[in-house]
C-alpha cells in the first residue's frame, strides 16, 4: 500500500503542532512588538512634552531684545525645536534643524529684514509718525531675540493692523504695521499710556507663564542632517512682553524603531529553533504514548497470520486510552474465540447427529434392497423424521444467529398453548393446562410455537405422569410454566442444558431421538422477543421451565390491524 506524506499520526501531530506553536509565536511577537511599540512611543510623547514645556518656560520668562531663548540643558542639539506665534509665522528654530514634518510649520528659516529706525513722536498731536520695523528673527541659543516692538509674532496690539496702518503707511513710509498717534511701537498707547489694544484671548496662558499641550502628533525631521521620526508637542506660552507664541519640541522615535526592530529580528532568528524544538518534542511524546498501539497492532498482526485466537494484545499498566483500547481488543478476542470455539463444536455435533441417522437409514435401504422382506419401513421412516426435524432446528438455529428480527405480530400465548396441545399424540404424558384469561405477546407465531413444542416435548420426554402448563400475567410480564413430575434438573446442569447438543445422561440413556437443540433454541428465541427463559425446581420435584415475554402493547386504533393479520 502506497503511504501518502504526514500519513502517521506522528507525523501529523508534529505537522500540526509546529503550525499550532508557529500560530501561537506570530500572535504573541505581533503584541510583543505593538506593546513595545505603544509604551516607547509613550516615552517619547511624555519627552516631547517635557522638553517642549521647559522651552515654554524658557519663552515666558523672556523680556524680548535683551534676552535670548535659551534651550534647556541637554537639549541644545539635535532637538527639532520651532516657536511661531499663533498665525503660523515662524519665530525661532533650533539649531541644526534642516527640515521638519508634523508639526503644522514647515519652514526652518527665519526671515531676515532690515530693521528701520525708530522715530519718537512725543506730540499731542493725532498725527501717526512711522513705527520702527520689526527686528529679525533669532534662532534658539544663537542670536539675539527680536525687539519687543517687532510686528511678528501675536503683538497684544494687533487690533490696530486694520485702521490707520494705510495712511500712516502712505505718509511715513513705515511697514505695514501702523501705529498709534504716539508714534510708538506696535504697544500702542494713547496720550495717557493706557492700553488701546484689544482683550486678550481666554484660552491664553497669562503673561509670564505656560499653558498645556495644545497638540501632540508625529512627524519627520532632519536635524543636523540625520533623519529620524519624531514626536512632538505644541505648547502655549506667553512673554513678559505679553505676546503669545507656539512652541513646536520632538523627541525622536529612532530608539523605538532600533528597539523594534531588534526584537522583531530576535524573535525571527529564535522562531525556527522553537519549532524545531517543538517538532523533536512532539514527536519523541507522541511516539512514545503510541508505542503500545504500535505493540497492539504487531500483535494483532501476528494473530491474524497465525490464526490463532488464543493469543492476547499487550495491555498497558496505565489506565488512559490506549490501555482501555488493548482491554477491549482482548475482550473481543475472548468473545471472537468463544465464538469460533462454539462454532466448531456445533459443526462437530451436527455432523454427528447427522451420521447417526443417515448411517442407520442407508443400514435400512441396503438390507431392504438385499432382503426386501426385512425392510424396516417404520424405523426408516422414524429415522427420516429425524433428520427432518434437526434439520429444521439447524435451519432455525443459522436463522438466529444470522441476527433474524421477529415478527411484531400481536400472540394470544394461551391460544398458541391450546392449539399445540391439540395436536400432540394422545401416547404421551397427559398435560394440564390452565390461564387466568387472554395474554398477548408481541413476536412471531411461528418462533413462539416452535418453544411452546420444545419445552412441552422436553417436559413429556421427562415426566413421569403428568405435565402442568399455565399462562399468568405478572406485572408487565406474561409467564408461561412448564413443570412435570420427573427428576428434575441439578442446580449445577441449569444453565448448560441450554446449549446447543448437550443432552445429560439421563436423557442419553433414554435416547429417543433428541439431538439437545430443543432447549438451546427455545432460549435463543426468547431472548430475541425481550424475555428470558430459565430452569428450576417444581412443586413435585421435577423440572420447571419459566419462559417470561413483555405484555404487547395495545395497538392505536388509526394503525390498528385485523387480528388474523397481526397473529399470522
Amino acid at each position: 500500500m502506497k503511504r501518502r506524506p504526514f500519513g502517521s499520526v506522528k507525523a501529523t501531530m508534529v505537522l500540526w503542532a509546529t503550525a499550532v506553536v508557529t500560530v501561537a509565536l506570530v500572535a504573541a511577537g505581533i503584541a510583543v512588538l505593538m506593546s513595545l511599540r505603544v509604551n516607547l512611543t509613550g516615552q517619547a510623547q511624555s519627552e516631547a512634552n517635557d522638553t517642549a514645556r521647559r522651552i515654554a518656560l524658557g519663552v515666558a520668562t523672556w523680556r524680548g531684545g535683551d534676552a535670548r531663548l535659551p534651550l534647556p540643558e541637554g537639549a541644545r542639539e539635535g532637538v527639532p525645536v520651532q516657536v511661531t506665534d499663533e498665525d503660523g509665522r515662524l519665530l525661532a528654530v533650533g539649531a541644526g534643524l534642516e527640515s521638519i514634518s508634523g508639526t503644522g510649520v514647515t519652514a526652518v528659516r527665519v526671515p531676515r529684514t532690515t530693521a528701520s529706525p525708530t522715530v519718537p513722536a512725543p506730540s499731542p498731536s493725532p498725527s501717526v509718525s512711522p513705527a520702527a520695523a520689526p527686528g529679525p528673527a533669532t534662532q534658539l541659543g544663537t542670536g539675539t531675540a527680536e525687539s519687543h516692538g517687532g510686528g511678528h509674532g501675536r503683538d497684544r496690539n494687533r487690533g490696530n493692523d486694520d485702521g490707520p496702518d494705510d495712511s500712516a503707511s502712505d505718509d511715513g513710509g513705515s511697514d505695514d504695521k501702523g501705529t498709534d498717534d504716539s508714534g510708538s511701537s506696535g504697544h500702542g498707547t494713547d496720550d495717557d499710556g493706557a492700553d488701546a489694544g484689544p482683550t486678550p484671548r481666554t484660552d491664553d496662558p497669562a503673561i509670564g507663564t505656560i499653558g498645556d499641550t495644545v497638540q501632540e502628533g508625529s512627524g519627520h525631521a532632519v536635524v543636523h542632517g540625520r533623519s529620524a521620526p519624531y514626536r512632538f508637542a505644541t505648547v502655549k506660552a506667553t512673554d513678559l512682553g505679553g505676546r503669545t507664541v507656539l512652541v513646536h519640541a520632538g523627541a525622536s522615535l529612532a530608539a523605538r524603531e532600533s528597539a523594534v526592530r531588534s526584537t522583531a529580528v530576535a524573535m525571527l532568528a529564535g522562531l525556527p529553533l522553537v519549532l524545531l524544538v517543538v517538532g523533536g518534542v512532539t514527536w519523541l511524546v507522541t511516539r512514545r504514548a503510541l508505542a503500545p498501539v504500535e505493540g497492539i497492532r504487531r500483535e494483532m498482526a501476528a494473530i491474524t497470520a497465525s490464526e490463532d485466537l488464543s493469543r492476547r494484545v499487550p495491555e498497558p499498566a496505565s489506565h488512559d486510552e490506549v490501555a482501555r483500547l488493548a482491554r477491549t481488543t482482548n475482550e473481543t478476542l475472548t468473545a471472537l474465540e468463544a465464538a469460533v470455539d462454539r462454532q466448531r463444536r456445533f459443526v462437530a455435533d451436527a455432523s454427528h447427529e447427522l451420521r447417526s441417522p443417515i448411517a442407520s437409514l442407508r443400514t435400512q435401504l441396503e438390507v431392504g434392497s438385499a432382503h426386501p422382506q426385512l425392510l424396516d419401513v417404520p424405523g426408516a421412516v422414524k429415522d427420516t423424521e429425524r433428520l427432518q426435524h434437526l434439520a429444521a432446528d439447524l435451519l432455525l438455529l443459522a436463522r438466529l444467529d444470522a441476527g433474524e428480527r421477529p415478527g411484531q405480530g400481536r400472540v394470544d400465548l394461551g391460544e398458541l398453548v391450546r392449539e399445540e396441545l391439540g395436536r400432540r399424540p394422545a401416547d404421551r404424558a397427559p398435560v394440564s393446562f390452565h390461564t387466568d384469561g387472554e395474554h398477548r405477546v408481541t413476536g412471531s407465531r411461528g418462533q413462539l410455537t416452535r418453544v411452546v413444542g420444545n419445552l412441552l416435548d422436553n417436559a413429556q420426554r421427562h415426566a413421569r405422569a403428568e405435565v402442568v402448563v399455565s399462562v399468568t400475567a405478572r406485572g408487565d410480564r406474561i409467564v408461561l410454566t412448564v413443570a412435570d413430575d420427573g427428576s428434575g434438573v441439578p442446580a449445577s446442569e441449569r444453565e448448560r442444558i441450554f446449549e446447543r447438543f448437550v443432552r445429560l445422561d439421563d436423557a442419553r440413556a433414554r435416547d429417543d431421538g433428541g439431538a439437545g437443540l430443543g432447549l438451546a433454541i427455545a432460549r435463543d428465541v426468547a431472548r430475541r422477543h425481550g424475555g428470558t427463559l430459565t430452569a428450576g425446581e417444581a412443586p413435585s420435584g421435577g423440572a420447571l421451565f419459566e419462559l417470561r415475554l413483555p405484555v404487547a402493547a395495545a395497538p392505536s386504533p388509526e394503525h390498528g390491524a385485523p387480528e388474523h393479520a397481526r397473529e399470522s
